[in-house]
């Protein structure tokens, strides 16, 4: 196991969610299940307890703690995409699987966990600085899934 690792805390599907990860996005697998050695608050003696995996090469684990605690958008994963074909796959895959939509290119997976599917092209837009980066940021703050050509006019002007 590395040494730093993001713990995501589940109810019941901490599996089907790390399952997910890894069917949606390079760079993810599921690593490890790990089920409990003796019954616990949240399950019981061989149900999983943990699943290990990773997420656009970051490091997880997942853990079954029950239903004590609920995401939030105090974390997220911010995934960046080089175009609107790659942003429109990662968006509907969340969506499309239990999700729902937010502003500015955020959206909830089934599970709550939050996403930012962010193109490269606003975020070097927002970087550029001055009016290019008003008009940029403007235009997202109207869009729920980031448009790519929309973002690449307002930068033009």
């Amino acid at each position: 196991m590395p040494k730093n690792t993001i713990c995501l805390w589940f109810d019941k599907d901490a599996e089907a969610a790390a399952c997910f990860y890894a069917a949606t996005f390079p760079d993810s697998a599921v690593v490890a299940v790990h089920r409990a050695p003796a019954d616990y608050p949240a399950g019981k003696q061989g149900d999983v307890l943990t699943v290990e995996f990773t997420v656009a090469g970051i490091p997880c684990l997942g853990l079954n703690g029950g239903p004590a605690f609920r995401h939030s958008e105090a974390f997220s994963f911010q995934i960046a995409t080089d175009d609107q074909e790659e942003t429109d796959r990662y968006w509907n895959a969340i969506v499309g699987n239990g999700g729902q939509e937010s502003a500015c290119g955020w959206c909830k997976d089934r599970w709550g966990i939050s996403w930012q599917i962010t193109p490269r092209v606003l975020t070097e837009a927002i970087a550029a600085g001055g009016e290019e980066a008003r008009r940029a940021f403007e235009a997202m703050m109207t869009m729920r899934k980031i448009d790519v050509a929309a973002i690449e006019a307002a930068r033009r002007g």
